[in-house]
């Protein structure tokens, strides 16, 4: 597929800098952009790199200061990286074959379940007793919903992902392969001697316009649903035990770990690797950097690192003074050997008189 540089303009609502006849077939970042492609630079951070890119043009902010030989042709726009999108998905459609329409004669479907309109039910799919499901919901090979949850309109399921019972899916809500939504929570009574499973009355509920990554897990609750807020995205290898609460629009990274009962307010981001012990509340808007070991409560707005975790000012000051451990380790040595030839010259002049 091959564009000249005034369609994709045309596309963008952009402005040319250049030649609007320039042949383009491809669109990339820059440093993997070949001499037919266009590619973009959205911050000035960015910019310096296109002296070394091999592509013939480039997307840039409308009020980008950056001067470009006149050979290499521009689109200006308002938004460099959501008109990107826009070219780099005319090069590269989304395919529209993923899965067939209607419900497959190889999906086991109870009957007893409910099927809103235009599905997408593809083979190996179970759905048990008294399933929910809504309209235009996509259910791809594998994936099992266990008895009376409910799967609300244009949600997505990819392979394998597996709902236990009673759990509840909100509308445009996407799961990647994998994930598992329900299992059983990881409490125990133990005063017996022996671990007894504690109860698992509860269910998970994902609210509307949530992502969930592949192979990401979300344990039920014990006595009340474990929540997952709206519009909250979860990365892959993400877990989330039982009876949490997490609010609207956070940000959960790969493989963070987050014990029960943690309640979290709306906009919190968990970088990667962050883990969370049980019974901690989070504010609102707080932000865990990568590998955080979150001990206590955190503030809203709060930024936080380190294991265990604390405020990203105080953590710097531990990162400077461990950085000159080596150099304090050597000064006091020296000033210890200098002390011990003090005591020892007083010593010497106690001992003459």
């Amino acid at each position: 597929m091959k564009a000249s540089l005034s369609q994709l303009a045309e596309l963008t609502n952009g402005r040319i800098v250049g030649d609007p006849n320039l042949v383009i077939d491809a669109a990339a970042p820059l440093h993997s952009a070949n001499a037919h492609a266009i590619t973009f630079a959205d911050r000035p951070d960015r910019v310096d790199w296109l002296r070394d890119t091999q592509a013939c043009a480039v997307v840039l902010p409308e009020d980008s200061a950056c001067e470009l030989p006149d050979n290499f042709s521009q689109l200006r726009v308002k938004n460099a990286r959501a008109a990107f999108e826009i070219i780099a998905s005319y090069f590269r459609p989304a395919r529209t074959d993923l899965i067939a329409s209607g419900v497959s004669p190889q999906a086991s479907v109870d009957p007893t379940a409910e099927i809103g309109q235009n599905p997408c039910i593809a083979p190996g799919v179970v759905l048990g007793p008294h399933v929910k499901i809504g309209d235009n919901v996509r259910l791809f090979p594998g994936v099992v919903v266990l008895a009376g949850a409910s799967i609300d309109d244009n949600s997505t399921l990819f392979p394998n992902v597996v709902v236990y019972e009673n759990c509840i899916i909100g509308k445009n809500c996407i799961l990647h392969a994998n994930a598992v939504i329900g299992a059983y929570g990881f409490g125990y009574d133990s005063s017996t001697g022996e671990h007894k499973l504690a109860s698992q009355l509860g269910a998970v509920e994902i609210q509307d316009n949530v992502e969930v990554g592949a192979c990401a897990t979300i344990d039920r609750g014990a006595y009340d649903n474990t929540v997952i807020g709206e519009g909250s995205k979860i990365d892959n290898h993400v877990m989330i035990a039982h009876n949490c609460h997490i609010g609207k629009r956070n940000m959960i990274c790969a493989s963070v770990g987050v014990a029960g009962s943690v309640v979290t307010g709306d906009y919190v981001v968990m970088a990667g690797r962050v883990g969370v012990r049980d019974h901690v509340s989070i504010g609102d808007f707080a932000i865990l950097g990568a590998m955080a070991g979150v001990m206590g409560d955190v503030p809203a707005k709060a930024k936080i690192v380190g294991i265990p975790a604390t405020p990203e000012k105080e953590q710097m000051r531990k990162q400077v003074a461990l950085a000159k451990l080596p150099d304090t380790q050597k000064e006091v040595k020296n000033l210890r050997a200098q002390l011990d030839d003090v005591l020892k010259r007083l010593e010497a002049l106690e001992n003459q008189e």
